[in-house]
């Protein structure tokens, strides 16, 4: 079995061989993150599948946000690159959740927490994050307990 790294290393290896410039450049960007990630700190180590993981989402985040920044910009070709880099990405996340789905995870947290109202959405969110880790993007589940819980 391999691990989500070699699995990113040998698709930018055929994507170099393909001359995929967007998929070949992608890769190697969240590959050298990786990188740095492994060699911050006071020692070198290996990251787990679950932290490449997680560096895999903060990447597709970033490319999601500036091709926001970059439409609210005028700046149509740039957002364009960042949504195609993006989707690269999403290749390597988990399947994300539906909306149907989302919603009854949420439903269900809020009747084990017997919550009302929005000052319980902190302790709502604490029972529905670990059930969804990162097949939903944070800003939907927030949402999405926010809409439970007003009603």
């Amino acid at each position: 079995m391999t691990t989500l790294k070699q699995q990113l290393q040998e698709d930018l290896t055929a994507a170099i061989r393909a001359r995929d410039e967007l998929r070949s450049s992608t890769i190697r960007l969240t590959l050298s993150a990786v990188t740095a990630e492994e060699v911050s700190g006071t020692t070198k180590r290996e990251l787990s599948d679950d932290e490449v993981l997680k560096l895999v989402v903060r990447e597709a985040k970033k490319r999601r946000e500036a091709a926001e920044a970059f439409e609210q910009a005028g700046r149509t070709e740039s957002a364009a690159r960042e949504r195609a880099e993006g989707e690269v990405l999403a290749q390597y996340l988990p399947q994300q959740l539906s909306d149907e789905e989302l919603t009854a995870i949420v439903a269900e947290a809020v009747a084990q927490a017997g919550a009302t109202g929005p000052q319980a959405m902190g302790a709502v969110m604490k029972l529905v994050r670990p059930k969804v880790g990162d097949r939903a993007e944070g800003g939907r589940v927030a949402a999405a307990v926010k809409a439970a819980l007003a009603g």
